[in-house]
């Protein structure tokens, strides 16, 4: 365990997908957190003619890009490698080609600088985000939303974290991007549905509103897609109009459907912890950009009591400050890993909280993610 009167330099690496990241983050006691450097190598050029990620495009970018990212982080924080502390990576859950491409340099340079190495769960960088941003006390909860993963996390500290609720079948990310695909949108699809949205008329089309009512936390989109595909079918050709009408209606439900999962949520915070003087709700993860979805989340949180926090846009993305941040909390609290760390073995499946369920009606994605 660090001590808490000690300054902390760490040097993050992120590459679960298809972005190629580093960071170097800064902690000293008394003072917010100084991020030095986030450098950020986005592929979605190389992806776009796919319409999504493609494994082995991403792993083969990651090794071109990653060593000038890394230079580029520390020259950025005008900081020597020698300097840093400790190096924090991300060692799942994601595309495993990636996450050994990123293991593997930052195993590389802990053991030529003979710096601690610390393996970083990618939603434990997402969960511990917002204090990186503010002093957000313990325990707080979080709605996840990405390419990966819907859920609801219970957040009690470094190391300790409770889902409440996930996705019994598409993540929302994936949700967004399937719509955008069979509405002829480019990549990535959560932005552009977000942009052709604000011209269309969000009640032509009445769609469902999945699991709405419902006394379980989970989520599912699956018939929120397939009601787009069939809407979109009766009237096809489409026009520009008739797009920007069934994305202005697909985020609609979708507004709709996180107001309702979310408000059970925190009313069972509000159950749990009805002594927390100032319960706060974080968003994180890609889709935590949009900002329909943040605007309504705030409303929600504001009309329930509870603080609402959403990190900048550049930090609900990908990116390697969130895991730099991750391992100086690790670092503080004195959870480095039991293992040596230079074994670790890069994991495509790794759940935050490690007792949970599996759901009924989840497949691998839902059961393990």
């Amino acid at each position: 365990m660090r001590p808490d009167h000690a300054d902390i330099r760490v040097l993050g690496i992120e590459t679960s997908c298809d972005e190629t990241a580093a960071a170097v983050v800064e902690s000293q006691p008394g003072r917010p957190p100084r991020i030095c450097s986030n450098v950020v190598l986005s592929q979605i050029a190389e992806h776009a003619a796919f319409g999504g990620v493609v494994p082995e495009i991403a792993a083969r970018a990651h090794v071109e890009g990653l060593d000038g990212v890394v230079e580029a982080a520390l020259a950025d924080a005008d900081t020597r490698l020698s300097d840093v502390d400790a190096i924090a990576v991300t060692a799942g859950p994601g595309l495993i080609g990636g996450l050994l491409v990123g293991l593997m340099t930052a195993k590389a340079l802990a053991a030529a600088t003979k710096k601690p190495l610390i393996a970083i769960n990618h939603l434990e960088g997402h969960a511990l985000s917002a204090r990186l941003m503010a002093p957000v006390a313990f325990p707080y909860l979080m709605l996840l939303v990405s390419g990966g993963h819907t859920q609801i996390v219970l957040v009690k500290g470094p190391g300790s974290y409770e889902r409440w609720a996930s996705t019994i079948d598409d993540a929302l990310g994936e949700a967004f991007d399937k719509t955008a695909k069979l509405l002829g949108l480019p990549y990535p699809g959560g932005p552009n549905v977000e942009r052709v949205a604000a011209g269309g008329d969000p009640g032509r089309f009445n769609l469902p509103r999945p699991l709405k009512g419902e006394a379980r936390l989970d989520f599912s989109f699956s018939g929120l897609k397939t009601a787009v595909r069939q809407a979109a079918s009766a009237i096809a050709p489409l026009t520009r109009q008739d797009i920007a009408d069934i994305a202005a209606s697909f985020q609609l439900a979708i507004v709709e459907t996180l107001e309702d999962r979310v408000a059970r949520s925190l009313a069972r915070f509000r159950a749990i912890f009805a002594d927390a003087a100032a319960p706060v709700l974080v968003v994180a993860g890609g889709v935590a950009a949009n900002r329909a979805i943040r605007a309504a989340l705030e409303r929600l949180c504001r009309d329930h009591g509870f603080g609402f926090l959403a990190p900048p846009a550049e930090l609900c993305t990908d990116n390697a400050a969130m895991i730099a941040w991750a391992g100086i909390e690790r670092l503080r609290a004195g959870l480095l890993a039991q293992e040596d760390p230079m074994i670790q073995a890069p994991r495509s499946r790794w759940p935050l909280d490690m007792s949970a369920a599996p759901l009924i009606g989840a497949g691998k994605r839902g059961a393990k993610a």
